[in-house]
Formats: structure tokens, C-alpha cells, sequence
């Protein structure tokens, strides 16, 4: 079967959708507002930190998520499956959606705004992601106060129009994360060499001056200082800028990105906002030609 040209190829009608909002300039505007605002109103440190991640060794939003989802889609289940009966089960179900909402719009929000100022698209598709997530909350809300007076029928109408607009933010949420790589680890695909492999002449090497070399298509931070050459992975696990863009203090590289910091030696994580540790490369110097090959536990 012949190769069909990239450009030919038939969208789906979701990818067609979403490939129109990530090149809808008009999204611009207000989404580079809503990102400097929330990098100004959550600076780096503990709290951002605690949003980001850090403390669990992965992104939290996701796993909110799920409360959020899997508490509104009961309600409606119990809602399309059970009589009045089942009211004060369903209401407790969007009480605990309503609460779960905040802050899994807050760790959303801050996971997005870091990535929001480098990619457009990771910017246009953020917006709606969120608009559509606050709709559908509030669709729950006042579907939350219809069955609180009495009118059974409004609020589970309001709720299924909730979870039709959840289901969307979901899939929205679902192409950041999955396509365009908002919170995982961005060296996880590429561990580097395994072999010892060389990397740079010795002499490339300046006392404690950050160095990118390409190692098989890896980068690689180098850093000389003394008699011992460090060796991680150039790129950060946070969102894939170059460490040796950082700054050196002491034993650490701090990203010059988003203020992350690992150990030279072994690539350990000692603050965030990232969530994983950096690749780390043992190195050795034969024949004047500095070798690196993968450092495994």
C-alpha cells in the first residue's frame, strides 16, 4: 500500500477541532494575560511547588481530575438511573465535584501557565480547556440548587449538559497532556547512551561554564569544575528547556526556564517546580575526549 502524503490525510472531526482552536490567534490576548497574571500571583517557592508536584514525584492535576470527573458522572448516572430516592446520594456526589473543581483548576492553571508563554498552541487550547471545565462546573452548581428545591427534572438537565461539557474540557485536557507534553517527564523517551560514547574534547570544557554537547541525538550538560566533569541531561524534565542556559550554584544547575534545580552529581531533584529528576551520565576522559554513558541505579 502506496504511503499516504501527511497532508492528505483525513482528520478526524475531533483533531479538526482542535487543530481550528490552536491556531485561533484570537485566543492570544487573553490567554498571555491570564499566564503573566498567574506566573505574578504564584511565584516560584513552596506553593508553587506543592501545585506543580514536587512533593509527589509527578503532576497532581491529573489525579484531581478524576475526582472531578468520576463525582459529576455519578450524579448524572444516578440521575438518569434512579429515582428520587437517589437525590441525596447525587447531591453529595456534586458536592464533593464542586469542591474537588478548585483546586484542580488551581494545579491546571499553574502546569499551564508555565508552558503557555513558549507554545501558542499550548496557550489557545488552555483557554477553551478552561472556559469549558468552569462551564461545566457551574452547569452542576445550579443543577446542585434546582434539586435543592425541588425541581428534579431542571437539575438533572442541567447536570447531563455538565457532563457534555465536561467530556469536552476532558478531551481538550487529554491533547495537552498526551500531544502536547504538559506534565510529563520531557526526558522520559530519551534516557541517553547506555555504552560509553564520546561527547566533547577536553578542552571544550571552561571551569564551571554550563556546556550543550549532542550525544546520539541526546543533550548533554557538561560542567567542569576542578578535577571532576558532571554530566546530565540538557534537557529539563520540566518542560524541556536547556539547563545549560541555567546558572550554576554550587553542587546545583537551576533552570533558567522556571527556577528548577538538580544536583550535578546525580541529576537528584532538589526543587521544583519539576517533578522528576534529570538523567544523569557517569563521565570518564580518555585520549583527551570526554566519554559519557548512562547512569543507572
Amino acid at each position: 500500500m502506496p504511503d499516504v502524503p501527511f497532508a492528505s490525510r483525513q482528520l478526524s472531526p475531533f483533531e479538526s477541532l482542535v487543530r481550528g482552536l490552536e491556531a485561533r490567534q484570537a485566543l492570544d490576548g487573553i490567554g498571555k494575560e491570564i499566564g503573566k497574571a498567574v506566573r505574578a500571583t504564584i511565584p516560584r517557592g513552596g506553593v508553587k511547588d506543592a501545585l506543580s508536584g514536587t512533593w509527589l514525584g509527578h503532576a497532581v492535576h491529573p489525579m484531581l481530575t478524576d475526582v472531578v470527573i468520576g463525582s459529576f458522572t455519578g450524579a448524572s448516572v444516578l440521575d438518569l438511573l434512579v429515582d428520587e430516592d437517589g437525590t441525596q446520594a447525587r447531591q453529595r456526589l456534586v458536592g464533593v465535584g464542586l469542591l474537588a473543581y478548585l483546586p484542580t483548576a488551581a494545579t491546571g492553571i499553574n502546569d499551564w501557565a508555565d508552558a503557555e508563554s513558549v507554545d501558542d498552541a499550548i496557550r489557545r487550547v488552555g483557554v477553551v480547556h478552561a472556559v469549558g471545565n468552569a462551564l461545566a462546573a457551574s452547569l452542576y452548581g445550579l443543577s446542585w440548587l434546582a434539586h435543592r428545591r425541588g425541581a428534579r427534572r431542571t437539575g438533572s438537565a442541567l447536570g447531563l449538559a455538565g457532563l457534555a461539557v465536561l467530556m469536552g474540557g476532558g478531551y481538550l485536557g487529554g491533547h495537552l497532556s498526551l500531544r502536547r507534553g504538559v506534565g510529563p517527564d520531557q526526558t522520559v523517551f530519551d534516557p541517553g547512551p547506555s555504552d560509553w560514547t564520546p561527547a566533547a574534547d577536553a578542552s571544550q570544557l571552561q571551569e564551571r561554564r554550563p556546556t550543550r554537547v549532542v550525544v546520539d541525538d541526546t543533550p548533554v550538560l557538561l560542567v567542569s569544575d576542578g578535577e571532576r566533569i558532571f554530566a546530565l541531561h540538557d534537557r529539563c524534565s520540566h518542560r524541556g528547556c536547556s539547563l545549560s542556559e541555567g546558572s550554576l550554584e554550587g553542587e546545583e544547575i537551576v533552570c533558567a526556564c522556571h527556577g528548577s534545580r538538580f544536583d550535578l552529581r546525580d541529576g537528584g531533584l532538589r526543587h521544583g517546580p519539576a517533578t522528576a529528576p534529570q538523567p544523569a551520565f557517569q563521565v570518564r576522559v580518555k585520549n583527551d575526549r570526554v566519554e559519557v554513558r548512562r547512569l543507572t541505579a
